[in-house]
Order: structure tokens, then sequence, then C-alpha cells
């Protein structure tokens, strides 16, 4: 059996902690890896918190250059809005260079969330 952590590399997308309001993660760099797909964890909602995630994709990493990726490029079992307690997948196949995740509060209190980013099938490995 092949070693799966010798052919994927991960980037934190979102730090751990109590969101009471949205958040945009860090851009991550595509180059060199032709699978993607982001890791949502949540923990408890406080006050009744309801937020959604979203990926934007640009081809630059300036903040401004992002915007929303359309639904032809992404896979998701993420709950709308996102659940307590849960773990979520969330897959992009579009052609830019640089994603990042947005978790965005519709309403309520907070949730406690963090996100990884796992690339796969990259051009060089083992990582």
């Amino acid at each position: 059996m092949r070693d799966m952590k010798s052919n994927i590399a991960a980037q934190v997308a979102v730090s751990p902690e109590v969101l009471a309001g949205n958040k945009t993660g860090p851009a991550i760099d595509l180059r060199d890896c032709n699978r993607m797909a982001f890791v949502i964890t949540t923990g408890a909602i406080a006050g009744s918190g309801s937020f959604t995630a979203k990926v934007q994709e640009a081809d630059t990493s300036a903040g401004g250059d992002f915007a929303d990726a359309d639904a032809q490029w992404i896979d998701s079992d993420a709950a709308l809005p996102l659940e307590g307690d849960s773990a979520y997948r969330i897959g992009y196949h579009g052609h830019k260079r640089f994603v990042r995740l947005v978790l965005t509060k519709a309403s309520g209190t907070s949730i406690a969330a963090s996100a990884v980013a796992v690339m796969g099938d990259l051009a060089e490995r083992p990582v």
C-alpha cells in the first residue's frame, strides 16, 4: 500500500477559532497541483450561529482579484448552513492558480470552525 502522507500537501485555510463574523482564509497556491479540496471541521454553535462556506478563485494572490468560483468548479458535501460538530469536503476543479475559503455569517452568534486545504496529484513527490 502506498503511503498517502508523502503524496499530498496540506495548508491551513482557516485557523481554528470561534468565529463571530465572516472569515476569509489566505490565498492557496495551486501551482504544480492537479487536485485539491478543503476539509472544514466545525465545533459548537452558539446562539444559533448560521454560517456558510464558499470558494473564491483568482489568477493572482492579490485580495481584490478574488471572485466566487462558479458552481461548475465546485463539488461539495457542506450543509447549508454549516452544522455543529461536523466535517465537510469542498472540492475545487477549476483552472485558476489561487483559491481561498470564505466562511460567511448569516445570523446568530458564533461557530467554532477550522479548515485545511489538501492538495494531491502533485508535480513533485514525495512531499
